[in-house]
């Protein structure tokens, strides 16, 4: 093994996050200390001394990741940017906050990124940066064209990205999202199509539910407010798998077997999921950033005295300028989808009670 000196460690990527850890019990900073340096690779191999990273798979990495990154989110902040991180990675969406000079400011806060990770020992990675430019439709014309300068590589806007396994559209409109997702599941129901004569009959809805309403439930809060068009695409998954599991043709009436399933409609199930989420941001155990979104109708000042509701568990609705990307944001779309519950619904005491409430309420909406 090859010994480093102090100064060496100091800068190594350990040693970076050794000396922004508070110090204020020496026995914790051994600990940190005996847990990060003198790592060895699988004993497969010879012993090699790991002086670099987060080692994959342990407990502590995600926290001290998080640690390590930490002062970048102040650098985002500064630019007048909202930053959006997960555990494994750096940043992968910026949303200007501002409406002045977008272009360059994010110019200006990509170079503070690509100068960041260089003095922390960080790579950035081009080939897996998109950038997107997202406006409504009527103003897609005015977003800008030119490249983004991402380290020391040139980034071109493109008008679709992949993020999480969801598809995002320049304006928002998710077309590419029901494409993929309507051509994926019915790959699926081919497939199990041609394999249902060797599987008995409870086994065939347990795999379309795993296989196919997985897939069109994921993200499923992300399409609301789309045109019925849009929705009536995925609903022909759904009817297709419900004949699927009956062997029903295709042309056969779908709403008595969508109904024996105890299936929602694809409407139903995205209002599901939207209330699902304003329910656990009301009880503090959904993201941060999706709390802050959503108040209370009573606590929202001068406007509280000409509400009925500002004593009740209602939701306030904000105003929008733009109803057809505005009015599909989270703080509307779900503080309408709250309002719109009965309060037995609403005041449900837990989670799984509230999903029971909440599935035979929009049952009886969609077949009653």
């Amino acid at each position: 093994m090859i010994c480093y000196t102090c100064q060496q460690w100091l800068f190594s990527l350990a040693g970076i996050l050794l000396h922004r850890l508070i110090r204020p019990w020496p026995s914790v900073h051994h600990w940190f200390t005996s847990h990060l340096r003198n790592r060895c690779g699988l004993t497969k191999s010879a012993p090699t001394l790991v002086l670099y990273g987060v080692f994959q798979g342990s407990v502590l990495g995600p926290i001290l990741f998080l640690l390590y990154t930490a002062d970048l989110i102040q650098l985002i902040e500064r630019h007048d940017l909202s930053p959006r991180l997960y555990t494994d990675d750096i940043p992968r969406s910026m949303v200007p906050v501002g409406r002045q000079r977008p272009h360059s400011c994010m110019s200006e806060c990509l170079a503070g990124v690509a100068a960041w990770m260089r003095s922390n020992r960080l790579q950035l990675n081009t080939a897996k940066t998109d950038v997107i430019w997202c406006s409504s439709t009527r103003r897609q014309h005015q977003i800008p064209q030119s490249p983004l300068v991402v380290g020391s590589e040139a980034v071109v806007p493109v008008r679709v990205v992949r993020d999480l396994g969801i598809y995002l559209d320049s304006d928002l409109m998710m077309r590419m999202r029901v494409t993929k997702t309507v051509s994926s599941c019915f790959a699926v129901l081919r497939q199990l199509r041609s394999i249902r004569r060797s599987v008995s009959d409870p086994v065939l809805p347990s795999l379309v539910v795993a296989l196919v309403l997985a897939k069109l439930d994921y993200g499923s809060a992300t399409l609301a407010g789309l045109p019925a068009v849009q929705l009536d695409r995925l609903q022909l998954v759904l009817n297709a798998a419900a004949r699927l599991i009956y062997r029903r043709r295709k042309f056969d009436h779908v709403s008595p077997l969508l109904k024996e399933l105890h299936w929602l409609r694809v409407p139903e199930r995205i209002t599901f999921r939207l209330a699902v989420l304003a329910y656990r941001c009301q009880h503090n155990t959904a993201p941060r950033y999706l709390t802050a979104q959503l108040q209370q109708a009573s606590n929202v000042g001068y406007r509280q005295r000409l509400l009925r509701s500002s004593s009740s568990a209602m939701l306030d609705v904000p105003r929008t300028e733009h109803v057809t990307i505005g009015g599909r944001a989270f703080s509307l779309a779900a503080a309408r989808v709250w309002n719109s519950l009965p309060t037995a619904v609403q005041s449900s005491e837990s989670l799984d009670m509230f999903r029971r409430r909440l599935k035979t309420e929009l049952f009886e909406r969609s077949y009653n």
